[in-house]
């Protein structure tokens, strides 16, 4: 067996370079032409070109072996936490991770919760760095495959939808995700700081040849100001009204090495206050849980893991302050596990998951990644009894299907496609640009069958304009299928807010960027006609490179080809983690496919 202190330290090591390298890379800032043939830009390349500043760049394959054994080796003699700690927080600061406060912050932030979860978790150094590397540099799959049961009742006949007919109602529903806020945010502050998170008291004040942070916000590595958040809520209650609202979380900013678990409660009391103000008591909104929320960022064990280590100071508080948009039900399983159903109308149910037990980077799932919190069997039974009554049902998270773990991911394909008449909307963030991800048939992978829309953050992080999204879903009637219709996005065009003659515009609105169906001359938005832009996208450059455009909130600077565009349009194609048939027509190989993956994910 091998040494409890190689788990520890390696483990440990590598998520702690994970949350500092949390960046949007590959997602939010556009890859430029005329770069390696390969179908992918590596995580570190990427980084580079943020100029983020970490030192991962500089890690070799060999290098990145030769130093887990330093460390292991190292702790073999003596095995304690202070011991894995202070390693880990050497390596951090010889690799350039981040600045030495940085690094020290964040082991400290990380330690008690990653050893217990990690006592029994075992990986040589050709695994961990197989995680960090790609697979080049290593093999990394200690997570078993397993599979949902599904009810023996046959599935029903296919319908393909048709649309409403004219002057059918139509429900009008706000989607916000996340907003990370930045409590620290500091107007003239550095934009171009050594940290992971700039624009912040603690950035100092800029050079002459560096940016300093705008008053509503700022294209760099920097959340939002508070005002900007509530800048928001005032458009948005003016532009009103609205049926319901989803959030799908997200709440703090990326200063991941040195929250607390009152810093990250304040924040959500202050941001869910926010919203029940602005929006008032006749609004509904139903949340769901985000990576940030919790402290260390992703730490999400199971309901099994009781006491100061459960997330149970987390769920009650969501519970208290979400109680009013939910019924008593609902609050049982968020307070049990952070997931829960609840009817929105007669004919249509919701189900917000916790995307949290999907996620690769969190470390609590080295114990058991089998269906955590039986989550997805409990959305079997939900989707079966929905289907029993006729209903139709809408599913919200945070971190979108195709990028959780590969069994995770693909038992979430199989149940979409069991209950394809059932479920008639996905929604989720995340990702922090526009794009989403298609579902088809698994028998053929021909026939598109569902779309997961994947909506733009509230946040510039990084490099974006704030902006949130607005879903027209066929409304209330005998027979409607409830399907998106069409979908706007606004923006606050930070360069118009913040550069005014006379100092930033006191009161600036937020525009509409672009309606889908007149952006892509959509008639209807069904799985079809999403399919259908897909291969319009490889046919007609100029509709895809507005695509791209809008994929980054109107704020992007150089276009997407070559192995940008393949990469991007095999990610809308994969509704699954690792589907290599569906990038093969592409030339994306499965283990492209997976890079681009691993780029895309946050940590």
């Amino acid at each position: 067996m091998k040494p409890v202190a190689v788990g520890l330290a390696t483990f440990f090591f590598l998520y702690v370079g994970c949350a500092l390298l949390s960046s949007h890379v590959g997602a939010a800032y556009p890859l430029e032409d005329g770069e390696r043939s390969e179908a992918h830009v590596k995580f570190v390349d990427a980084v580079k070109k943020l100029q983020v500043g970490y030192g991962w760049r500089n890690v070799s394959c060999s290098l990145c072996k030769a130093l887990f054994i330093i460390v292991d080796v190292a702790l073999v003699a003596e095995v304690n936490e202070e011991r894995v700690a202070w390693a880990v927080a050497e390596a951090c600061v010889k690799l350039r991770l981040a600045e030495e406060q940085v690094c020290r912050q964040i082991t400290e932030l990380f330690r008690n919760d990653f050893i217990l979860a990690l006592q029994e978790s075992y990986l040589w150094p050709t695994e961990a760095c197989g995680i960090l590397l790609g697979p080049e540099c290593g093999h990394f799959d200690i997570y078993a495959p397993w599979n949902v049961t599904l009810p023996r009742v046959p599935k029903p006949p296919v319908t393909p939808p048709s649309p409403p007919k004219p002057g059918s109602p139509r429900s009008r529903v706000l989607f916000l995700t996340d907003v990370h806020w930045d409590s620290g945010y500091s107007e003239g502050s550095s934009a171009d700081c050594k940290e992971p998170l700039c624009c912040r008291n603690q950035s100092q004040h800029p050079a002459w040849y560096h940016r300093g942070a705008g008053y509503w916000g700022t294209y760099s590595k920097c959340d939002l100001p508070l005002r900007t958040v509530e800048n928001m809520l005032q458009n948005i209650a003016a532009a009103g009204p609205w049926d319901w609202v989803y959030w799908t979380g997200d709440i703090p900013a990326h200063n991941v090495w040195a929250q607390t678990r009152s810093q990250q409660l304040r924040e959500l009391v202050t941001i869910t206050r926010l919203i029940q103000k602005y929006l008032g008591p006749n609004v509904t909104v139903y949340p769901a849980v985000g990576n940030h929320e919790s402290t260390p960022v992703n730490s999400f064990p199971p309901p099994f893991v009781h006491g100061n280590h459960s997330s149970s100071w987390l769920y009650d508080a969501m519970v208290k302050e979400w109680g009013p948009w939910l019924p008593p039900q609902a609050l049982q399983t968020l307070r049990r596990a952070g997931f829960y159903t609840v009817q929105i109308q007669p004919g249509l149910r919701l189900v917000s998951l916790n995307m949290n037990f999907c996620a690769r980077e969190n470390f609590w799932l080295m114990v058991n990644s089998t269906d955590p919190a039986d989550q997805l069997q409990w959305l079997v039974g939900i989707l079966q009894e929905a289907e029993n009554k006729g209903d139709k049902v809408h599913i919200i998270g945070h971190i979108p299907p195709g990028l959780c773990l590969k069994s995770w991911s693909w038992n979430y394909y199989h149940i979409i496609n069991r209950y394809e008449s059932t479920v008639t909307g996905q929604f989720f963030g995340h990702t922090h640009v526009d794009e989403f991800q298609m579902f088809y048939d698994e028998e053929t992978l021909t026939r598109p069958l569902g779309v997961a829309f994947i909506a733009p953050s509230v946040t510039t992080y990084i490099n974006l304009n704030p902006g949130f999204r607005v879903y027209y879903v066929e409304g209330q009637y005998p027979g409607s299928s409830h399907l998106v219709l069409d979908h706007e996005t606004y923006i606050l065009n930070l360069t118009e807010a913040n550069y005014r003659t006379r100092g930033p515009d006191p009161n600036p609105k937020w525009s509409l960027l672009y309606r889908a169906s007149e952006a892509y001359g959509l008639g209807t938005l069904f799985p079809s006609d999403w399919d259908g832009l897909i291969k319009t996208f490889l046919r007609d450059d100029r509709v895809f490179q507005r695509f791209w455009k809008l994929y980054h909130k109107g704020h992007v600077s150089e276009p997407c080809r070559d192995a940008c565009k393949t990469t991007t349009v095999c990610f809308l194609r994969s509704g699954r983690y690792d589907d290599p048939r569906q990038c093969a027509h592409l030339g994306v190989s499965g283990r492209e496919m997976e890079r681009a993956v691993r780029d895309k994910t946050l940590c």
